[in-house]
C-alpha cells in the first residue's frame, strides 16, 4: 500500500452485505425464523436485479415476524468482515479519507459493524420492534438503490468532498446507482449485472484489492 498519498481527500462509500462482510444479514436473521432458504432465494434474485428491491425487502422482512430482538446479538456475532476489509478501512483512514456505509440491511447490525472500524457515517433500514420481537416490518424510508446514491451525494456534501472524488463499492443491483454516481465506481465480487455495468471490477477475495483500482485510476496517465 502507498506510504505517501498525495491528492484529494476522498469519500469511500461501501455496501455492507457481501461487501464489507461476507454474509447477508437478513439471511442470518431468517435462520432464527426458519425462513433462511426462502429469504436467500429472494435476496439472490433482488441482487441480480430481477426484483424490485423495496418489494423484495418487504417480502423478506415479513418472514421475520415474531423473531425475538436478542436474535440480533447472535446475528452480530455471526457476521464476519470480508478478508481485507479492516485493512482497507484502516488504510483509508490513515490517508485522511472518509469512509461511510450504505446498506439495504439493518442499522441495528450495521452500527455494530461500523463502530470497531471507526466508521461514523452509515445509512441502513430500521427494523420495527414491538414487545421484544420483530414485527415483520421496517420503519422509515426504505434504503433502495436510489437512496444509496442520494446518501453518497449527501455524505460528500457534508464532508465538503466533490462528487468526482468519491468512490462507491458494492456487489448487487441495489448498488448500481451509487456506483454510477461516484467518481470511481467499483463492483466487488459482484453479480453479473453489476460487473457488466460498473466502470471497474474487483473479483476478490480481498476487499483491500480495491485500493489498486483507486490508486491506478486516481493517478493521471504519465504521472
Amino acid at each position: 500500500m502507498t506510504e505517501h498519498h498525495p491528492g484529494p481527500r476522498r469519500l469511500v462509500v461501501m455496501d455492507v452485505d457481501s461487501t464489507l462482510i461476507s454474509q447477508e444479514v437478513i439471511e442470518l436473521l431468517a435462520e432464527h425464523a426458519g425462513t433462511r432458504e426462502l429469504v436467500a432465494e429472494v435476496t439472490e434474485r433482488a441482487m441480480r436485479g430481477e426484483l424490485d428491491f423495496a418489494a423484495s425487502l418487504r417480502e423478506r422482512v415479513a418472514t421475520l415476524a415474531g423473531v425475538r430482538v436478542d436474535a440480533l446479538d447472535a446475528v452480530r456475532a455471526a457476521a464476519t468482515y470480508t478478508p481485507g476489509a479492516p485493512e482497507l478501512v484502516a488504510e483509508l483512514h490513515r490517508r485522511g479519507w472518509v469512509v461511510a456505509l450504505v446498506s439495504g440491511g439493518f442499522a441495528e447490525v450495521v452500527g455494530a459493524l461500523a463502530e470497531p472500524l471507526g466508521i461514523t457515517r452509515f445509512l441502513a433500514n430500521h427494523l420495527e420492534v414491538a414487545d421484544g420481537a420483530l414485527t415483520g416490518r421496517t420503519t422509515g424510508a426504505v434504503v433502495d438503490r436510489a437512496a444509496k446514491a442520494v446518501a453518497l451525494r449527501e455524505f460528500a456534501a457534508a464532508e465538503g468532498i466533490a462528487l468526482e472524488h468519491t468512490v462507491a463499492i458494492g456487489d448487487g443491483a441495489n448498488d448500481l446507482d451509487m456506483i454510477a454516481a461516484a467518481g470511481i465506481g467499483i463492483a466487488f465480487a459482484a453479480k453479473p449485472v453489476v460487473r457488466a455495468q460498473a466502470p471497474y471490477a474487483v473479483d476478490g477475495p480481498r476487499l483491500d484489492a480495491v485500493l489498486d483500482v483507486i490508486d491506478r485510476v486516481a493517478v493521471p496517465a504519465g504521472a
